[in-house]
């Protein structure tokens, strides 16, 4: 009887571990520590962001789950290979398009050891380029082509600026447009 429970113990556990490991399996934003935080996409496909949380005189830094879908990935923790060839720093609190108007941010990010192997922060930066009016592949090739103007030259004459509101005339209650500030757009 002893040597068929001395058998059986070690399957028992074995299975007991991969049950214990398919139970936990999943990629949770608050469980994962600050320092893997940035760059990471939970089980859910939404995307980890690292936030500040004031504690009893210190700054303490926590793991939550943003609003942000990535499309096609999900349970990914970004590798340190990929943030050392993009540039990006894992201690960052909220992430900016700004940072694109930095020729070294967007020559790291161009790179081909950080574009071509480093799809979730790619895909992370063209969203951010994306909501500045900017495709990044476009910004990439300026930047191969001329770094030093790169981001300039695409906000000069790739972007457009939004028309102001409409404001209606209260005499003849024609409607005109109210004028906009900044640069008027580059003709197409």
């Amino acid at each position: 009887m002893a040597s068929s429970f001395s058998t059986k113990l070690p399957l028992a556990l074995f299975l007991s571990s991969l049950f214990l490991h398919a139970a936990i399996a999943e990629l949770v934003c608050e469980d994962l520590p600050s320092n893997v935080c940035a760059f990471a996409i939970a089980s859910s496909g939404k995307r980890c962001l690292l936030e500040t949380a004031v504690g009893e005189g210190s700054v303490e830094y926590q793991c939550r789950t943003s609003e942000v879908v990535v499309e096609g990935i999900s349970e990914y923790i970004e590798t340190d290979q990929c943030v050392k060839a993009c540039g990006v720093d894992r201690k960052a609190v909220g992430i900016s398009s700004d940072a694109l108007l930095e020729p070294q941010v967007t020559a790291k990010l161009c790179s081909p050891d950080c574009y071509q192997k480093c799809p979730n922060i790619v895909d992370l930066y063209s969203n951010l380029a994306a909501g500045e009016g900017v495709s990044l592949p476009d910004l990439c090739e300026r930047q191969r082509t001329n770094p030093r103007r790169a981001m300039s030259e695409l906000l000069s004459s790739g972007s457009t600026v939004a028309p102001g509101p409409v404001v209606t005339d209260q005499y003849s209650g024609a409607a005109t447009s109210a004028p906009t500030s900044g640069p008027a757009p580059a003709p197409l």
